[in-house]
């Protein structure tokens, strides 16, 4: 610690105004103002406690955990553990609270194995201790070591329960998230009510997931138990209903919203649902109206913006929104909205422009740089970028299957199978696998995942039975297979059968089993759609007389009387 003093200033000029006995809650209370405000201030947080120590003022109860809170960073962690021995010399190791604090120090100076040391040595941890660890381990991604803890607590409140889900959205598995409410309601409903940190993860898996059943009944929830809808729950539920395929619903959220509700987190939540569901003139108006609202634009409004731009077309929108954002707002462009650009100039054929943008960018290309720039230069076949940003794309993430693909797309579109061959032995070699084609559909509150190909669902054969159906029938009115959306050197025969199992053509085939006639038929895929696949959603739609609604990786598209709101543009 005496080391330490040496390197931290200890100067305070208002200090002298105490006597050196003062009792140590006055200190503990300067502490506490100086970690709320340390942005703010000159001093830190450490230097004020040296100073209280200097004075001969011993530390109590309250110090630490009001001191360690400012240690949230791995480059704190060696000051943490001085602090840890400070809090053992004056015996002070064994309080509850103090170990908690610690336990959460440890945790956010990135060292989980600390955390989990000392609280395995409490003989009996509290509830905030359990919860502490549990938030340490799900923070970091060790999601299952964090529900070994949770499922051996000896009792349990809103925030053990929250802290898990939230857990689980982090690290992307959804329905364990809604499998885990599920389990509150049926578990500890009657004594554990949800509050609004639950709720807003629970909406945030339903729209990952497209469950919109699940996230109407959670709405009901809030609406029922009297919630307040702040901005951050009224984001939420905006972002779960325009995920969700409902944007009526998200833009009727966003208008119920009173005015002090509408900052720009909120503006800018409904702004990117506009840009998904490729309302882009409408998302543009919206941009308009909150401007004059005197609501200022954040980075998040304008990846937005640009994403509307992207999804319509809009060339030369976007450029001048791009050039505004730092003009007329001072928001200098982040790599999301380079992304945006290139993507855009790429999408529009001009491939030289978008190489312009990745020249002049202040920062190196990432993956989704090149990325875009691959997916427009294989749109339009230019082969040479396809190639310079597969080698940057490899270079950058050598496991990343898209690139793969992509250029497996280009390569197969122009029937050169031995090219197709060589990047599929080389993903074997170096261990890449493809992401296999996932679509996923709510019915009745239940989800059922379909994937490329696959056999596990109970009802593979009906399902089989009714994409043959459904092809037989379109096939009268002109649909032709489009095999040249198959990466595989098969004969003709081989690559119709192996359209027929992209996951969304089985995802429609089981929602027409188990649904009623003109019942709106929605389906979330994992990756882009085929064109193959849009084609057959487009006249199934005409044929059937449904609509569907297909959420893919970039933007939603609705089907209707054969046509698709992206008017063949994504």
């Amino acid at each position: 610690m005496r080391a330490l003093t040496k390197t931290i200033s200890c100067r305070h000029p208002s200090l002298h105004l105490f006597h050196p006995n003062v009792e140590s809650f006055v200190w503990n209370n300067l502490i506490r103002f100086r970690v709320r405000l340390k942005s703010k201030l000159q001093h830190s947080p450490l230097s004020l406690y040296l100073r209280m120590r200097s004075r001969s003022v011993s530390p109590d109860l309250h110090t630490f955990p009001f001191l360690l809170q400012s240690f949230n960073a791995h480059s704190h962690l060696s000051h943490g553990l001085q602090l840890h021995a400070q809090i053992f010399l004056f015996g002070l190791s064994d309080d509850p609270f103090v170990q908690t604090s610690l336990i959460n120090m440890y945790s956010l100076c990135g060292s989980v194995s600390f955390a989990r040391q000392l609280f395995d040595e409490i003989p009996q941890p509290d509830l905030p201790s359990w919860n502490t660890i549990i938030h340490a381990n799900a923070r970091v991604g060790m999601i299952h070591v964090a529900r070994e803890i949770f499922d051996r607590m000896p009792q349990r409140n809103v925030r053990s329960w929250s802290c898990m889900i939230h857990g689980y959205v982090s690290c992307g598995d959804y329905k364990a998230a809604l499998s885990l409410f599920r389990d509150l309601q049926v578990m500890e409903g009657h004594r554990i009510r949800p509050n609004e940190f639950t709720l807003t993860s629970v909406l945030s898996a339903c729209a990952r997931l497209g469950a919109l059943e699940h996230g109407k009944w959670v709405h009901a929830y809030i609406d029922k138990s009297g919630m307040k809808v702040d901005v951050v729950l009224g984001t939420a539920l905006i972002d779960m209903y325009a995920k969700c395929g409902n944007i009526e619903r998200a833009k009727c959220i966003f208008g119920n919203m009173g005015p002090e509700g509408k900052d720009v987190m909120a503006w800018s939540a409904v702004i990117a649902a506009m840009a998904l569901h490729g309302l882009s003139k409408e998302c543009l108006e919206l941009f308009e109206k909150m401007i004059n609202d005197g609501v200022r634009p954040n980075a998040v409004t304008f990846v937005g913006v640009l994403c509307a731009c992207v999804h319509g077309g809009l060339v030369s929108e976007g450029n001048q929104y791009f050039n505004r954002m730092t003009e007329e707002y001072g928001v200098n462009p982040l790599i999301q909205h380079y992304g945006c650009m290139v993507d855009l100039y790429s999408r529009a054929g001009r491939i030289e422009d978008a190489w312009d943008i990745v020249k002049s960018m202040p920062m190196e290309p990432d993956v989704m740089i090149w990325g875009a720039l691959l997916s427009g230069a294989r749109m339009h076949g230019d082969i040479e970028t396809c190639e310079i940003s597969i080698k940057k794309l490899i270079e950058l993430d050598p496991k990343n299957s898209g690139a793969y693909v992509l250029l497996s797309n280009v390569y197969a579109k122009l029937g050169k199978w031995k090219e197709v061959r060589h990047l599929r032995d080389l993903m074997e070699m170096r261990g890449v696998k493809k992401v296999p084609g996932c679509s996923l559909v709510e019915i009745d509150g239940i989800l059922h995942e379909f994937y490329a190909g696959g056999d596990s669902h109970p009802e593979t054969e009906n399902i089989y039975r009714m994409v043959d159906e459904i092809i037989k029938r379109l096939e009268k009115h002109g649909y032709v297979r489009n095999t040249n959306e198959v990466l595989l050197d098969l004969d003709e025969e081989g690559k119709e059968f192996a359209l027929s199992l992209h996951s969304e053509k089985l995802a429609l085939a089981y929602c027409f089993l188990r649904t009623s006639p003109g019942t709106t038929i929605r389906i979330v895929k994992n990756l882009r759609i085929c064109m193959d696949c849009h084609v057959v959603m487009k006249m199934a739609s005409r044929e059937f007389n449904r609509e569907i609604v297909v959420r893919d990786c970039n933007r939603f598209h609705y089907f209707k009387n054969g046509l698709c709101s992206c008017k063949d543009y994504w």
